[in-house]
């Protein structure tokens, strides 16, 4: 009997010890301010329910409650406009040594263009209409038909037009090469632009930056995984594995409460190696989802100092500003 409290008593001296370790109320709040990021700008929303990578989104919206579409110099300065700190975008090469700014690997969806978006010049890309293919009817109207012809920026005229705005990029494809191909692109415009950006996409070109350029946020699902895994691990007595350094770290709302030290402990243990979590809707299978909607501010922490993910800033936006 006495062994069996002694033991018992262990137990709990132990438990004791791990609560305190990572009692987030203990830990006080961290330093710097929450972000907003703007996934895609403002732009055009859509049902997650039942979409893949091959999904047509645009032919799959919700009736219009605004007059943007994703990826454009006014879906960004709109974003800004409504409390947007980052704005997300995917890019692709051209045949001329350009970058550009556009979501889909191939045009036939969103434009009146065919074939994949990277075996086009520019100036054949900016001659299309990226509003062509949205309806939100079944194909029975297209709002947007003829208001965006020539919309598609490159990421120079994104970077020149927003000079204070933080960016997170997304390299579409797998190839290392290509990351090499961004670096060159970033150096050749002076290199100042490192300083705000974050890049996320395949292990193979992510491995790649993050070889060259260590400091640069990054993050790829691979890493997110080995993160993940090693802070389940050590996390519960305070460490930082390796394979969070450097890096934003998803955190799904739904899974929020299983980080050890959730949220203030664990964002200090994150910025003391250089990287911020970013919360983000519940993933129910493999879709994932933003803070899109007014009641899921609910999840945001007081004095929450990472970043909120949403496709909707124009309504998270403002009312986050109003607090």
């Amino acid at each position: 009997m006495k062994k069996r409290k002694i033991i018992g008593l262990g137990i709990t001296v132990f438990a004791a010890g791990v609560y305190l370790v990572n009692a987030s109320w203990l830990a006080g709040v961290p330093d710097g301010e929450m972000s907003i990021l703007a996934h895609r700008g403002v732009h055009q929303t859509f049902s997650p329910i039942g979409i893949s990578y091959k999904s047509c989104t645009a032919a799959q919206i919700y009736e219009p409650s605004h007059d943007e579409i994703e990826n454009t110099l006014s879906s960004m300065q709109a974003a800004i406009y409504t409390g947007a700190d980052i704005i997300e975008f995917d890019i692709h090469p051209t045949t001329d040594g350009e970058f550009a700014v556009f979501h889909d690997w191939t045009l036939d969806c969103r434009t009146n263009g065919r074939g994949a978006t990277r075996d086009q010049s520019l100036a054949e890309l900016q001659a299309l209409d990226i509003g062509y293919g949205y309806t939100a009817d079944g194909g029975q109207s297209f709002p947007f038909r003829g208001k965006f012809i020539g919309a598609m920026p490159s990421l120079n005229a994104v970077l020149d037009a927003f000079p204070n705005t933080v960016f997170n990029i997304n390299i579409k494809s797998r190839s290392a090469k290509e990351a090499r191909a961004l670096m060159a692109y970033i150096d050749a415009r002076g290199g100042q632009d490192w300083a705000r950006l974050i890049v996320n996409g395949h292990e193979a070109p992510i491995n790649i930056l993050r070889e060259v350029q260590p400091d640069i946020l990054s993050y790829s699902k691979g890493q997110i995984k080995d993160c993940a895994k090693g802070y389940m691990l050590t996390g519960w007595f305070g460490k930082m594995p390796q394979a969070c350094h450097n890096q934003i770290i998803p955190v799904p709302v739904n899974y929020r409460k299983m980080i050890w030290g959730w949220p203030h402990r664990f964002e200090k243990r994150l910025k003391g190696v250089g990287s911020r979590s970013m919360l983000i809707g519940p993933i129910e299978g493999s879709i994932t989802t933003g803070i899109d909607r007014v009641e899921q501010l609910g999840f945001v922490p007081n004095n929450y100092k990472g970043i909120v993910f949403t496709n909707r800033v124009e309504v998270i936006g403002p009312e986050v500003m109003l607090k």
